[in-house]
This record gives structure tokens, C-alpha cells and sequence, in this order.
């Protein structure tokens, strides 16, 4: 089978490299998926980088986070699936945890207490992204600060592909959002998708129009993926014994010296308003959490996305022999269709 592999840590063009391994055998409690599409999220080419929250052992086949495909064996006396049944592997690794497959190849194995049966309407080019975004919007505003109809959430990187989903997904739980973009051209979009409010920090103070939104207290619950200095003033803007999760640091994306990934609190607000801050990774959340829930957790996607609460977008099919082409979309600014690795014609 054809593999895309990293001999060493590195920059993701240098190192992968195009190869032929034998198709692996399951064994009991797995499945082998024939994979039809797999995406490459940015957070895949951090874990090549040596920038991510675990570094694989190389080499390593890329793609760490999920992929869409047919299963095509099954170990002995695995039950639960069928053979040919479409499928989508959830192959983030758990931390802590056993280490996994990557994605990026025509053949893997997966525990089947990762799978997940794909609804029908859905194509293999979204189908392959429905695990981590949707997944992460849902435990965000669900589970991790448990956001009541009615209340405010603040959120940075609204246009992001995990800022769209938690605007549709407050829509329909009725939770009001407050939405932090960069671009002024960026405020109709957010709108559009049911944003209730917008700030743009291109020419708008993000403390004052807070303030302006909710009152002088402010928002007692909000999330950011950005950091730096974006994540400190959403920070001053909690109400006191307010709540933020940080799942992401945007603004560090290209940044290598690790005493460079801060967000500057002021420790006034932080002490004497009560405020919590604190991190959310999906990779801890699957270390933690036991198969069942997490996967009581993922069904909920799942019939989120059938409902057509929460959309995916289908992403851009490049084949595993153009994968300079895939890299560099994928990191190219306002890309659009997220790059996916293609093995055949849905």
C-alpha cells in the first residue's frame, strides 16, 4: 500500500516522503479500513514539526487526527461491524495513551471502539472531517463550560472552522455569541452564520465593545484559540468568577521558542475577580474520558451533522503523489476548502 511518511522531525515538505508498506493485519477487537479521504489538519503538521502536545516515534506515518474509509477485515471474534460497512477512525491519540495510526495511508488498523458509522448523505470529502472540529465545538460549549440558553458566549477566531460550528451549534441550543474576528470583511460572513454580535479587532476595542454587549460585567463564559495578547483581553472581559478555555494558539502558530506561547493575565483580574483559565485538548479529553462516553459523545455529532445543525464543508482531494501541492494549500492564509488526502473516487 502507498503511505505518506516522515523519517524525522522536521518541516513537513522536507521530511515526508512517498512510500510502499505491507497492508497490516487486525487483530482481535480491530478493524482494517480501507481509507477513502483523510484530511491534513494544521495540528497534523505541528506533530512533524515537533510543536504539538505528543511527538510520535518516526518514522511515522503522517495524519494523526481521523479519517473516512471501508472496512475491509475484521480481527477474530470482533463483533459489531461488517465487512464493507463506511466508517469514519477516530485516530487521535489519547494522552495518555497506546499510540495509534496515522491516517495518511490506503490501509490502517483501528480499535473499533473508534469507529464510527457514517450517515448516508454525507460524502466521503466531508465525511473525513467529521470527528475532531465538530467534536471539539460540541465539548467546548457542552461539557466544558456548559453554556445555558440565553447566556452569552465570547469566542475569538469566529470565522475558524471550529467558530463556525460553535455559532451553529449555539443557534440551535439558543446560547447568544459574541464573536472575535481580525478582519473588518469578516464581520458580514459571521453574521450571516447567525453570529449574534461581532468585534473587530481591526478597529474596534475588544474590552469596550464587550462592555457594550453584555454590561460592565461582562461574559461570565468564553473560549479562545488564539493566545497572545487577543486571549489576555478576552480574559479582562469575564465577569468576575468568569470561565475561559483555551484550545488553541493561533497567533504562536509559527513561533519555535516555547517561552514565546504565553497569554499575559493580569493577575489583579485574575485574583480578585475570580476568574479561571484554563486549557481544553482533545487529545487529554480522549486520555481521560472512557471509550463509551467518548463515543456517546461522538454519535451526538454524528446526528448533529444528519440534522444538519452543524454543517462540514467538503474539503479539496489531492492524491497522496501531490502532497506538496496539499501542503502548501493547507497553509496558505484564507485557503478555503480544507486539502484532503484521496485514495479513489468516492
Amino acid at each position: 500500500m502507498r503511505a505518506l511518511v516522515a523519517g524525522k522531525v522536521g518541516e513537513p515538505a522536507d521530511v515526508l516522503r512517498l512510500e510502499s508498506r505491507p497492508v497490516p493485519a487486525p487483530r482481535t477487537g480491530q478493524a482494517l479500513i480501507r481509507v477513502k479521504a483523510t484530511p491534513i489538519h494544521a495540528s497534523d503538521l505541528h506533530v512533524l514539526r515537533g510543536r504539538y502536545g505528543f511527538t510520535p516515534e518516526f518514522p511515522t506515518v503522517g495524519g494523526h487526527m481521523e479519517c473516512v474509509g471501508h472496512i475491509e477485515a475484521l480481527g477474530p471474534d470482533t463483533d459489531g461491524f461488517k465487512i464493507g460497512e463506511r466508517v469514519v477512525a477516530v485516530a487521535i491519540p489519547a494522552v495518555p495513551g497506546p499510540s495509534v495510526a496515522g491516517t495518511w495511508q490506503e490501509y490502517l488498523v483501528a480499535d473499533t471502539r473508534r469507529l464510527l458509522p457514517v450517515p448516508s448523505q454525507l460524502s466521503d470529502y466531508s465525511a473525513c472531517q467529521l470527528a475532531v472540529n465538530p467534536l471539539t465545538a460540541l465539548l467546548l460549549v457542552t461539557r466544558e463550560l456548559d453554556v445555558q440558553p440565553g447566556e452569552w458566549l465570547l469566542q475569538t477566531a469566529a470565522g475558524s472552522t471550529v467558530g463556525r460550528l460553535v455559532i451553529a451549534l449555539s443557534k440551535h441550543l439558543g446560547i447568544r455569541t459574541v464573536n472575535v474576528v481580525r478582519r473588518r470583511e469578516a464581520v458580514a460572513e459571521i453574521k450571516a452564520l447567525g453570529g449574534d454580535e461581532v468585534i473587530c479587532t481591526e478597529d474596534e476595542d475588544l474590552l469596550r465593545r464587550v462592555a457594550e454587549i453584555a454590561g460592565p460585567d461582562g461574559v461570565r463564559k468564553a473560549v479562545d484559540c488564539v493566545a497572545g495578547v487577543v486571549g489576555a483581553q478576552v480574559s479582562q472581559a469575564l465577569a468576575p468568577g468568569g470561565q475561559l478555555v483555551v484550545y488553541g494558539a493561533l497567533s504562536t502558530h509559527r513561533q519555535t521558542d516555547p517561552a514565546a506561547l504565553t497569554i499575559p493575565l493580569q493577575a489583579r483580574s485574575v485574583i480578585y475577580e475570580t476568574k479561571a483559565v484554563r486549557g481544553f485538548w482533545l487529545n487529554r479529553w480522549f486520555g481521560a474520558t472512557s471509550p463509551e462516553d467518548a463515543l456517546r459523545a461522538l454519535s451526538e455529532v454524528r446526528s448533529l451533522v444528519a440534522e444538519g445543525v452543524l454543517s462540514i464543508p467538503e474539503g479539496q482531494p489531492f492524491p497522496l503523489e501531490r502532497f506538496g501541492e496539499a501542503l502548501v494549500l493547507a497553509e496558505s492564509p484564507a485557503h478555503g476548502a480544507k486539502p484532503l488526502f484521496v485514495f479513489d473516487a468516492q
